[in-house]
């Protein structure tokens, strides 16, 4: 408070900055910050600097990944069941991304960027685990691939690719006929989860908020 020619006067207090909601599964809500700490964390777990702000279509992306995990996760707590090698899995996972790196400094560097210690950068590479058992042991089984479609990927996909990218004949069907299936398999297991986030982005009463 000032006084002046003996009549006080008030400051104005400093504005805090309000962290809006942007997006709420139910009554759990999902802000601004939760979706840049996300972008963050993606950005780290490919080996770049976490530093850098989202730009808002990549703050949006970031927002629909966490709705997606979250939704994923508590379909997960529903099923229970143990997952006792979650900590070795997260392990692997957190190697993986220090090879990213150029060195240790450098993944030391980023980490302290990211405002995590590895205990809590290893608890978000466990719930990864568990999200992505949860697609497998769910949709798995309803991505068959039939045999006729691994002979059409090899003769339109794999074959023109390898002609493009190596001199001489594409091993025969037979070698590659594994790697393609896993492949198809995937591709139907990404549009399986795309149909089911959006199931249950419905039951779990999703709403995304514009401003």
């Amino acid at each position: 408070m000032l006084i002046a020619a003996g009549v006080a006067l008030s400051l104005p207090a400093r504005a805090e900055v309000v962290d809006r909601v942007i997006a709420s599964i139910g009554n759990d809500a999902i802000t601004q910050s939760d979706a840049e700490d996300e972008y963050r964390l993606e950005r780290f777990l490919e080996g770049e600097s976490p530093q850098a702000r989202p730009d808002p279509a990549q703050l949006d992306a970031a927002r629909d990944r966490l709705i997606d995990q979250k939704l994923l996760l508590l379909e997960a707590e529903t099923e229970g069941g143990e997952l006792p090698d979650l900590p070795e899995e997260a392990g692997k996972l957190l190697d993986q991304t220090r090879k990213k790196f150029p060195d240790e400094s450098a993944y030391q560097r980023a980490l302290q960027s990211l405002g995590m210690d590895e205990q809590t950068l290893l608890r978000h590479l466990a719930l990864q685990v568990v999200t992505l058992r949860l697609i497998d042991q769910r949709l798995r089984p309803a991505a068959w691939v039939e045999q006729k479609e691994i002979e059409t990927y090899y003769q339109n996909t794999f074959v023109p690719a390898h002609e493009r990218r190596v001199a001489g004949p594409p091993p025969p069907l037979e070698d590659v006929e594994a790697q393609i299936r896993e492949i198809l398999v995937q591709q139907k297991i990404g549009e399986l989860l795309t149909a089911w986030l959006t199931e249950l982005r419905s039951s779990h009463k999703v709403k995304v908020y514009t401003f």
